[in-house]
């Protein structure tokens, strides 16, 4: 199972996990990012597969010690391929009350909770909403307990170092983070080397940080109730050999995007204006400069949108990025781009709505607007990838299909893949990847006409400014075919408007058919997702088959246009379960484009699908299967 039935053992120290799921939550200022990112890299040296979920508070700094600022990282991370955040926290490490109370429900039973009693004032209980303190009512008697106060175990480890009170209670997450190092077996080294490098040239706070971290890990040992906490052993994991290093999804698509661009032998100039949880891609982009990348902050979403779309009729890859309230913005500029058939990617990191909505939580609810959202018969290419190293790889095959076909992409990821990580096996791009030239730039002038289309892709050539006899007009008011002078004539608009839409249906022909991803070819249930259920899917379908039941998973990279057999592969079988986290909008997409019959599974609460409830929604099919 998924994180979801492990049996974390007693303190005999004897026994091994296969995976384990842990979480650290504390005030926004308590640097529970720092803490989970540096157990993460040391996970990863340690040799395990691993699975992050970075949680933030919507608030930019809301009042301490109130639920509103509580920040959290999860790490699932095990001895076999991990492809979930874990349904279960096997343990929880809680900074103050507030922490406690809005990340209890997520313990399992039986679960432990290492907790800093010295933040458990009447003050903070009452921010809480706490009426006694949980720690000694008897209220967690369902859960094993250690509480340590860590605040004053970090001040008298950092005693002697030449730092101020408040710097001092700014190195608890260092001590917390030592202990859990030492319960999970984590070596010191890699975040003492990090602390290093991070704190070079300012002594005093590198010793109390490195004090601080030592004395959480030697309390492991040497306290005196070290007999109450247990030694957790998790083996390496099987993992193919190679060159690997932890990414996020952010990270993945800056980094796909630019070979992306390598491979079609562009530079890129990606505009973007900040949002949540879109702004990190930009972060990324801007240190890539030696990759002939160029990226524009812009005063707002259109005019980001508008200098993307500038980038590339002046030969560049134009590259765009938003959430969903900024794609609402861009929409206008997509309509351009579509009608000037210019290639662009538009990347779009939909979170928890409408309007602002729930700006650091996850959702998938942006597939309509992605597909439908804008104004006139204006169809664009969607993908979503599915896993944080995914996104690598489409933001690739989005940069291909723009230039290609000469027209913006949609290329759909969330809030939880943004953020989240995992190890990534880094590529060798000349061998494992076929490179695509920008063969639509004309170079040679023979007779030269802007809307005379490729007779297979049906794509215009892509004329750049400044080349010698290919001046033309462009705009966003119609265009004659082949001239591309102004045109209202009523026919023509007709022939552009096929045009445009046969274009973009026939890449249904240039992408890899649909495969089923685990599980028989045909069947009785097929469970059918795309965007970032694809981890939950793929486990909860794994344990289903280990129990002999017939299930398959079917995951969707490329929704519009959609794969010319998928229709064949969804009748194949007797019932399709569509998890997504949205209102149900795949289910009915594929309802009006294929008639599918299925059954909507539907999650908006701002964080990823659980495991069990897959299984759960994937068990009520099967049993009204059988009794049918």
């Amino acid at each position: 199972m998924d994180g979801s039935s492990n049996t974390v053992p007693n303190p005999d120290h004897s026994d091994a996990l296969e995976s384990a799921v842990v979480r650290f939550a504390g005030d926004s200022g308590d640097g529970m990012q720092l803490t989970g990112g540096q157990f993460t890299l040391a996970t990863a040296v340690a040799g395990n597969d691993l699975a992050t979920f970075p949680d933030f508070p919507a608030e930019i700094r809301a009042p301490v010690g109130t639920t509103y600022g509580v920040s959290a990282f999860q790490i699932h991370f095990g001895a076999r391929k991990i492809r979930t955040i874990g349904d279960m926290v096997d343990v929880l490490v809680v900074m103050n009350p507030a922490a406690l109370i809005t990340n209890l429900n997520d313990l399992r039973r039986g679960g432990l909770i290492i907790a800093d009693a010295g933040s458990f004032t009447d003050r903070n209980l009452r921010k809480a909403g706490y009426e006694a303190n949980p720690l000694e009512d008897g209220s967690l008697d369902a859960y094993r307990i250690i509480p340590l106060d860590i605040q004053k175990l970090t001040q008298d480890a950092v005693a002697d170092c030449n730092i101020s009170n408040k710097e001092a209670l700014r190195t608890k997450n260092l001590w917390s983070l030592g202990l859990v190092l030492w319960m999970f077996e984590r070596d010191t080294g890699t975040t003492l080397r990090w602390l290093e490098e991070k704190f070079a040239g300012k002594a005093d706070i590198l010793a109390a940080n490195k004090a601080a971290l030592k004395a959480g890990h030697a309390f492991g040992e040497t306290a005196e109730i070290s007999a109450e906490l247990p030694l957790y052993h998790v083996p390496p994991a099987d993992i193919p050999p190679g060159l690997y290093r932890n990414i996020t999804g952010a990270e993945a698509l800056a980094w796909g995007l630019t070979a992306g661009c390598r491979m079609a032998d562009l530079g890129m100039t990606f505009c973007s204006y900040p949002i949540t949880p879109a702004s990190q891609l930009l972060h990324v982009l801007s240190k890539m400069r030696d990759h002939d990348v160029l990226t524009f902050q812009a005063e707002d979403e259109i005019a980001a949108a508008c200098a993307a779309i500038g980038a590339s009729y002046a030969g560049k890859m134009g590259v765009t990025s938003s959430s969903g309230p900024g794609i609402a913005l861009k929409t206008e500029a997509l309509g351009l781009a579509i009608a000037t058939e210019l290639p662009l990617v538009v990347v779009n990191a939909q979170r928890g709505g409408p309007s602002t909505g729930l700006p650091t939580k996850t959702e998938q609810s942006d597939l309509f607007q992605a597909v439908f959202g804008r104004n006139s018969d204006a169809p664009m290419p969607v993908l979503a990838a599915r896993t944080a190293s995914d996104c690598f790889d489409v933001a690739i095959e989005a940069v291909r299909l723009a230039t290609k076909y000469m027209t913006p992409v949609m290329l759909l990821t969330d809030g939880y893949l943004q953020n989240a990580s995992e190890p990534w096996r880094i590529p060798d791009l000349e061998k494992d990847y076929e490179h695509f030239a920008k063969e639509r730039i004309v170079t040679e002038v023979t007779d030269f006409h802007p809307y005379d289309r490729d007779g297979e892709t049906l794509a215009r050539p892509w004329a750049v400014p400044g080349t010698p006899g290919l001046m033309h007009r462009i705009g966003g008011i119609e265009r004659a075919d082949v001239t591309g002078n102004i045109s209202y004539d009523p026919d023509n608009h007709q022939k552009m408007t096929d045009f445009r839409r046969n274009k973009i249906l026939g890449i249904a022909d240039d992408i890899a058919p649909q495969e089923i991803c685990r599980g028989p070819e045909q069947g009785v249930l097929a469970i059918l997702g795309w965007g970032s259920t694809f981890g939950p899917i793929h486990r909860a379908v794994g344990n289903m088959n280990e129990t002999g039941l017939a299930v398959s998973h079917i995951h969707l990279r490329h929704i519009w246009p959609l794969p010319a057999n998928l229709a064949d592969i969804l009748d194949r079988f007797d019932h399709v379960l569509i998890p997504e986290m949205n209102d149900g909008q795949l289910f009915k997409f594929l309802r009006a484009e294929l008639l599918l019959e299925a059954t909507s599974l539907r999650k908006v609460t701002g964080k990823p699908f659980k495991v069990h409830e897959i299984e759960t929604a994937a068990a009520a099919l099967l049993e009204g299967s059988d009794d049918e």
